[in-house]
């Protein structure tokens, strides 16, 4: 499971790191900045990509378009150094999913671009090595994050609420369609007539459009907080107040309840959190020990 959420995490990060976008465009004379292990930067890469940033709002200047550059350059020779190619279908998908995240389409963010003054080859070389540094991420350094299970377990322990200290047998007593005020008179009606799990389907058949599923065991904790308070005050038998959903008005009436504390909910949300500062944490020294054996010469 850790390995399954650090690889969405890896996947959020590479969609961050393609909004950044931008590097090289073949134009007019260009002088190379930077040389990052035989790889040039030149001053048209550089320009290209500070108008990418004018047009995020990022002010990052000539320092900054020039320091990621650099990273990119290292990124991609990682990934090359360790087998990892990125095809041009890998960037078009990067390419309209850019487009759908702006709710725009992609003739329209190429338009943009061109306003701006950035050329479509510096976005696609940015996802490039975006997609490259995720394959890097997902290959390399996933693997290496660790996570305390004995910590969960404390932290989760320290976490959970009395409420959610039960495990339910649950059937939910739906009255189905639109007009919530008067599916909630039903409703109302259905709950103070309630006698229990057993005649409940009986119950229903004396009122309109009403249902009545088997949700089956559930715990505490995976429920929302405010059903599981109320569930919490219930004995066996109970049914809680009306609640308005999607598809009409319904109640979770208790089939069975017991105290069983379960941490395991609890324990997965902690796993996402940790997992996701100590993969940001790694990616970051990883780079950072990469750059240092890097060989940059300065023009």
């Amino acid at each position: 499971m850790a390995k399954t959420i650090l690889r969405r995490t890896a996947g959020a990060m590479l969609m961050g790191a393609m909004l950044l976008l931008a590097p090289a465009m073949p134009a007019m004379a260009q002088s190379t900045q930077v040389t990052v292990n035989g790889t040039p930067i030149t001053d048209f890469q550089v320009a290209q990509r500070q108008r990418l940033f004018a047009l995020e709002g990022n002010s990052g200047g000539a320092k900054g378009a020039l320091e990621q550059l650099i990273d990119e350059a290292i990124q991609i020779a990682e990934a090359k150094r360790i087998g990892v190619t990125v095809s041009n279908a890998q960037i078009d998908e990067a390419m309209l999913q850019i487009a759908r995240n702006m709710k725009i389409s992609q003739d329209r963010l190429v338009a943009t671009l061109q306003q701006g003054g950035v050329g479509m080859e510096t976005l696609r070389d940015r996802l490039r090595a975006a997609i490259a540094w995720n394959a890097v991420t997902e290959q390399v350094i996933m693997p290496q994050v660790q996570i305390s299970e004995l910590q969960l377990d404390q932290e989760a322990a320290n976490k959970v609420q009395e409420y959610q200290t039960f495990d339910y047998i649950l059937k939910e007593v739906i009255f189905v369609g639109s007009g919530s005020s008067g599916r909630s008179g039903q409703a109302n009606s259905y709950r103070s007539k309630f006698s229990g799990c057993d005649t409940a389907v009986d119950l229903s058949l004396g009122f309109t459009d009403a249902a009545v599923i088997d949700v089956g065991r559930r715990h505490a904790t995976q429920l929302p907080e405010a059903v599981a308070k109320e569930l919490a005050g219930l004995n066996v038998g109970g049914i809680t107040k009306p609640r308005v959903v999607e598809t009409g008005v319904s109640m979770l009436a208790i089939c069975e309840k017991t105290q069983a504390e379960d941490l395991t909910f609890i324990k997965s949300d902690l796993r996402a959190e940790q997992g996701n500062d100590a993969l940001g944490g790694q990616v970051k020294d990883y780079l950072a020990e990469l750059r240092s054996r890097a060989k940059i010469i300065y023009n």
